[in-house]
């Protein structure tokens, strides 16, 4: 009887890597619905001087969110930019880990920090550029940013971009990355409230980035501690479904076990997702008004450049022509 169970686990383990093999591109990080549908209500949050401007672009802030997570697969250096394994750097990672750049470097090394994840300082380097952005009143360099930004911040608020084991700490933990990311919202999501609010100034980006992050890691190991419970306590033949994905047949977490672990949660996912859509919207209107205020409402007129579409194009077609991911690697 032991060897059968063993034989069934077996094929369980083996059937969870055969389901990242299968997932599409848009499984493999905070899922490209999620990002789309983050970006799309923050601009609800923004004030009357900005939301029209905002509101006319919506479309597009909406699209390129996903973009960083396209250059990801194909740009050498991007991929770290969206995570930071903070549990790396010990038990009390947030008392010893610099927030300055240059500090962070001289204490860890620049090559340590790449390798771990570097994105609360990226956070710090769009919200730069969009800063300038808004004082050169570019409105290609601003949407970009926005949209960039965007897709950062809400990377910051994904629990599993904050821990090494951002995909589990066992082979049956596998795939949890997928399903806490795309699967529920996928599935969920767009019951969620999103109104949370007008967008405020925040006086230290910097601290503001950190605090994020770490809200999000102390929410990591509830997150193992309820998939535990429910993968050994539910029916394997109840865990996954079959389902078709444009050309492709995919075995993605079941219905069942999506809303178990949705509800066992409490609301995780909707909170974060809030906390991303708010978060956003403040890191907007801070840029914006850091900038001198500049007037949007008198750019209304204005599109995106042709130059700009060009620029966008030629990127998708590099991106989508690149054969090996350059993504991360799952650590075992």
């Amino acid at each position: 009887m032991n060897i059968i169970l063993k034989y069934k686990r077996t094929l369980l383990i083996l059937s969870v890597a055969l389901v990242v093999v299968l997932l599409p591109l848009d499984l493999m990080s905070f899922g490209f619905f999620a990002h789309r549908k983050i970006n799309r209500m923050a601009v609800f949050t923004l004030p009357p001087e900005m939301l029209p401007f905002y509101r006319k672009h919506i479309e597009y802030l909406t699209e390129r969110s996903i973009d960083p997570d396209r250059r990801a697969h194909a740009v050498p250096g991007e991929a770290q930019r969206h995570y930071i394994d903070i549990d790396h750097f010990g038990e009390e990672p947030f008392e010893i880990m610099p927030r300055e750049w240059d500090e962070a470097v001289d204490k860890f090394s620049d090559d340590t920090l790449q390798e771990y994840g570097v994105l609360p300082w990226h956070i710090e380097v769009m919200m730069r550029r969009l800063t300038y952005a808004f004082r050169d009143k570019d409105v290609d360099r601003i949407l970009y940013n926005s949209a960039h930004i965007g897709h950062y911040i809400a990377d910051a608020c994904t629990p599993l971009h904050t821990t090494v084991y951002y995909n589990g700490r066992t082979p049956e933990q596998r795939g949890i990355h997928a399903l806490w990311e795309s699967r529920i919202p996928e599935l969920f999501a767009d019951d969620y409230n999103y109104f949370v609010g007008r967008a405020e100034y925040i006086e230290s980006p910097r601290e503001r980035i950190w605090e994020i992050v770490k809200v999000s890691h102390n929410k990591v190991e509830t997150i193992y501690e309820i998939y535990d419970h429910l993968y050994e306590t539910m029916p394997s033949d109840m865990i996954y479904s079959h389902e078709m994905r444009g050309q492709s047949f995919v075995r993605p977490y079941s219905r069942s076990f999506s809303k178990a672990f949705h509800d066992e949660m409490n609301g995780m996912v909707e909170q974060q997702m809030q906390l991303a859509v708010k978060s956003i919207g403040d890191f907007w209107y801070t840029a914006w008004v850091n900038a001198g205020q500049p007037d949007l409402i008198d750019m209304l007129d204005e599109s995106i450049s042709d130059a700009h579409k060009e620029q966008l194009e030629e990127q998708l077609k590099e991106w989508e022509s690149t054969d090996e991911s350059l993504d991360r690697e799952y650590v075992e």
